[in-house]
């Protein structure tokens, strides 16, 4: 049972305001009176990211929690500042999770109790449901607690091994509130021990507060779960999340220096590209033809605008069955896809935005992404148009006029003008697509008698989503083929430690599902972020596990 914990809670707050109130001076980088106003999706519902990762818990995490590196285009960049992770034994493949000299915000430091709390986390001892029986007889830790640091032994080496480990949450809040106790370094000693000795007890008080104590209760901001190892720490809340005001982080030790003095997060409106420049600072969004326009007429006012991916790519997927039951029909098939003239018609005036891609298991511009559409094989299986479309198709066994019915969702104008491009486009080589279109993609593609759907994805960043896509028993299988040399490969590459090895295997994995003739990537959807000139230095990474507030440190008050 979780002990009583009210004398802790209210000590450690009463610590935090304190804290608070008698808080160290802000870093001389920032810019005194600055502030920055950005227009905002979604509400901060947790501050554990790690149990509860929407997009707007995410967003607060990239600037409040700090870490050993992040995942940029599939791969690790690390942040020594932090700390660092280093191999320290390839037999019984250990790593060594070393911390610099991070604070909490409370002034509290954090060590191996905040790493083997992480490393709990990690192997599923603090799952809500409890532990499995494997997360029990997972090998613990060696914790060198002087020099803050904890050696892990993984099962077999790992693709992740750089960002395995992390610190999610504070250890001796965590500490405090399970086992009400009113001293932070008793606290870390108490995490320690309840995971180190799997004890039961121990350690389902400690889930219990994991799982549950670092929600935003009835919109109230609660000082002793909002502590911050990042550049900014959360000040305010209102709205019930929906509205968040960042400041600085004055016990903040890392690289990447806070400028701006306050930054505000806030719902974008009815109309948030009218906002711009007057209510808003900064947006961040998907581009529709509406846009177009009012976007334009800021960038000749000096407005920024950036242009990345937000993770997903537009695909057309093929059915295994009817018309496309052998390989040489799909081929074929794919082949005669008009992909340029989907896009453009799909996007509109936004169709230069849109980046081009060849590859379903990297992004546009990612540096896996020329190794994997080079080595794949997709030029010369999928990507270039036969001579002569019709003797192509015919070549392949398939009768002139054969009926391909296409999914796609109706609500989608996307979806929409790329349906109508594939139609006029396939229709020369003597395929008669039909309109398929549904209000329900999901449930249309688990049914039967389609044999092509155009449709979003997301771009895979993990060997785990990877086989979550492409894997024989994949939970989100795009198609639900099965191919057990795929399998093998992404096992491989999940234990694959060198980069440029990974990449090799990436191309592998590719070249299966090229071979096998079942997916014509078109595009990588963009993301606009548009920023005024009152600000600069604003960037957003590739990728939809990149929040705005990534690069909220390089923000910087113009003049």
């Amino acid at each position: 049972m979780r002990a009583p914990r009210r004398g802790a809670v209210a000590l450690l707050a009463a610590a935090a305001l304190a804290l608070t109130a008698c808080a160290p001076a802000m870093p001389p980088s920032v810019i005194a009176d600055s502030s920055v106003t950005v227009g905002w999706e979604g509400q901060l519902t947790s501050f554990n990211a790690a149990t509860d990762p929407t997009a707007a818990n995410r967003d607060i995490a990239a600037a409040t929690r700090s870490a050993f590196g992040h995942i940029v285009d599939g791969e690790v960049v690390p942040d020594e500042s932090f700390g660092t992770a280093k191999i320290v034994k390839e037999d019984a493949f250990t790593v060594r999770y070393d911390l610099k000299e991070p604070l909490w915000s409370d002034g509290i430091p954090l060590d191996a109790a905040d790493l083997v709390l992480g490393w709990a986390a990690s192997v599923g001892l603090l799952a809500k449901d409890g532990p499995t029986d494997a997360a029990l007889k997972a090998e613990r830790p060696k914790v060198d607690e002087f020099a803050r640091a904890i050696d892990v032994t993984f099962p077999a080496p790992t693709i992740s091994w750089q960002t395995a480990i992390g610190a999610d949450v504070p250890a001796h809040t965590v500490g405090m509130r399970a086992f009400d106790l009113d001293d932070p370094m008793e606290a870390k000693q108490a995490v320690i021990r309840a995971v180190l000795d799997r004890d039961t007890t121990a350690l389902a008080a400690v889930s219990d507060v994991w799982n549950s104590d670092f929600a935003l209760t009835d919109g109230e901001l609660s000082p002793s779960v909002a502590l911050s190892s990042g550049p900014y720490v959360v000040s305010k809340v209102a709205d019930e999340g929906a509205s968040v005001t960042l400041t600085p982080n004055p016990q903040y030790r890392g690289a990447a220096v806070p400028q701006i003095a306050d930054v505000t997060l806030v719902p974008r409106g009815d109309d948030p590209l009218v906002a711009v420049g007057k209510s808003l600072d900064i947006l961040s969004f998907t581009p529709t033809p509406a846009d177009r326009t009012p976007v334009k007429e800021r960038e000749r006012r000096d407005f920024a605008v950036q242009t990345t991916n937000d993770g997903t790519m537009w695909t057309v997927l093929l059915s295994t069955d009817a018309v496309f039951t052998q390989r040489n029909a799909r081929a074929a098939f794919l082949r005669a896809i008009p992909a340029d003239d989907m896009v453009a018609a799909g996007a509109g005036e936004w169709s230069q935005s849109y980046p081009k891609t060849t590859s379903m298991v990297t992004a546009p511009g990612s540096r896996a992404f020329e190794v994997v559409t080079e080595d794949s094989g997709f030029a010369k299986t999928i990507g270039t148009p036969a001579d002569d479309a019709s003797v192509d198709r015919a070549a392949a066994g398939v009768r002139g006029g054969a009926r391909v019915c296409v999914l796609y969702d109706r609500k989608s104008e996307f979806a929409k003008g790329a349906f109508t491009a594939l139609k006029a486009g396939v229709a020369e080589a003597g395929w008669n697509a039909v309109d398929c279109a549904t209000d329900d993609l999901d449930a249309a593609q688990k049914g039967s008698g389609w044999d092509a759907v155009i449709r979003r994805v997301r771009v895979p960043q993990t060997p785990g989503q990877i086989a979550s896509q492409w894997g024989s028993k994949g939970s989100s299988s795009l198609l639900g083929q099965a191919d057990p040399a795929r399998d093998e490969l992404i096992v491989t590459l999940q234990q694959t430690v060198d980069v440029y090895a990974a990449r090799d295997l990436l191309a592998k994995i590719e070249s299966t599902i090229v071979s096998a003739a079942v997916a014509r990537p078109l595009a990588a959807v963009p993301r606009l972020t548009i920023s005024a000139p009152r600000v600069t230095g604003v960037t957003v990474r590739d990728g939809d596990d990149a929040p705005v507030l990534s690069g909220v440190s390089g923000w910087t008050p113009a003049g």
